[in-house]
């Protein structure tokens, strides 16, 4: 078999590639080793820039996202029992939408399963070769067979814990990684959220965050150790532990129930540079994590697969290896903003163990730059929302 891009991995990256290239004349298939059910069974952020929506806009998968995506126009900070808003439209004339990652995905499935573009799910033992040459081959094993996938370029779109960044040799790749002293046990719930919009809340207990996926289906997260456990946090726990670092609005308007998800998640941040190896170009988790403090995650890799869609097609229309050969360089410089703004909003709203009395009332002094300057809010608008294209 053969084609022009070999994507590994079918999460939304991979996904919104193929689609991006395949309203482009680009020949794509996609492996996956996980199951269609698994893939999309895992509940991710869903908190979408501007520009990601443009990007599912130029996809053409945009239709169920207008219809049930919802528009919020700033954020909420609660810090010393009080709440202070962070106006984007105001400050900058922005706004972000809510949307899962898992209707993101779902769209994108759908929108390949109909346009009939090769997916191959439970793709097992993929291997890459060749991509220091002019002719890579992507090799795996399905239904009890071995196959080979020939190609022009390889994207490597399958996470973190993925085959293509572990297939780069060794000395070619360098790394940065900053792990956090703890996590966020996460719960979603079929309740009203608290608010209209994201509350983010700094608490001498700890950091917690109110979210959402629609009017209906809330998401809500507390700061844990990173020794806990999921099945130590029941549900009545949960509550009455979010409840400790809500302020009296909030709880008065939480409405709690059963969950019908709950996980606890280390948060890192990791960046793998560069991004091109011969004809091997990485994207999204498999080049960078975000803590999701900034929600950031599938914005960082949306911006990834804009370029590189964008660059794919120019070689392959035009023959122009511009936007290839600076493919890398440009999406390390918008993924170390977010990088920035990322480890940023994590020093700002958590408890650090072992924190001393400077850093926290450096920690104090941060809150009160931001509630009482508007270029400090302003700033945290600007990159919250989107930083703009290069």
């Amino acid at each position: 078999m053969r084609t022009q891009v070999a994507i590994i991995g079918a999460g939304p990256s991979g996904l919104l590639l193929g689609q991006l290239l395949a309203r482009a004349g680009v020949d794509t298939v996609i492996l996956e080793r996980h199951t269609p059910d698994y893939v999309l069974g895992r509940i991710r952020a869903g908190v979408l820039e501007q520009g990601t929506v443009e990007t599912i806009e130029e996809a053409n998968v945009a239709g169920r996202l207008h219809r049930e995506g919802l528009v919020h126009h700033g954020i909420e900070i609660a810090a010393r029992g009080e709440r202070h808003r962070i106006d984007f439209n105001a400050l900058v004339g922005k706004s972000v939408v809510v949307y899962g990652q898992t209707e993101v995905t779902r769209d994108l499935m759908d929108a390949r399963r109909a346009a009939g573009a090769k997916t191959v799910y439970e793709a097992e033992d993929v291997s890459l070769h060749g991509f220091d040459g002019n002719a890579p081959v992507v090799r795996y094993r399905h239904g009890g067979l071995d196959h080979e996938l020939a190609c022009d370029y390889i994207a490597g779109c399958d996470g973190y814990h993925g085959v293509s960044r572990q297939s780069v040799p060794a000395g070619a790749l360098t790394t940065h990684e900053r792990v956090y002293p703890f996590g966020w046990v996460g719960v979603l719930v079929d309740q009203p959220p608290v608010s209209d919009e994201l509350i983010y809340v700094n608490h001498e207990r700890g950091f917690a965050l109110c979210s959402m996926r629609s009017h209906t289906r809330s998401r809500y997260y507390v700061q844990c150790s990173l020794d806990d456990r999921v099945e130590s946090w029941t549900d009545d726990r949960f509550w009455a532990e979010l409840r400790s670092r809500l302020d009296d609005r909030a709880n008065a308007k939480l409405v709690t129930g059963p969950s019908i998800e709950k996980s606890i998640a280390p948060l890192r941040s990791f960046v793998a540079e560069p991004l091109r190896f011969g004809r091997l170009l990485l994207a999204g988790d498999a080049a960078h994590i975000v803590p999701p403090t900034g929600a950031k995650g599938l914005n960082l890799a949306a911006s990834d697969v804009r370029y590189l869609s964008r660059a794919l097609a120019d070689w392959f229309r035009r023959g122009d290896p511009k936007g290839l050969d600076t493919y890398s360089a440009r999406c390390l410089k918008r993924i170390w903003l977010a990088e920035r703004f990322s480890w940023w909003m994590t020093m700002l709203l958590h408890r650090f163990p072992g924190t001393d009395s400077f850093g926290t009332r450096i920690q104090e002094a941060d809150l009160t730059l931001l509630f009482g300057s508007r270029a400090s809010q302003q700033s945290l608008a600007e990159n919250y929302v989107g930083l703009p294209f290069d």
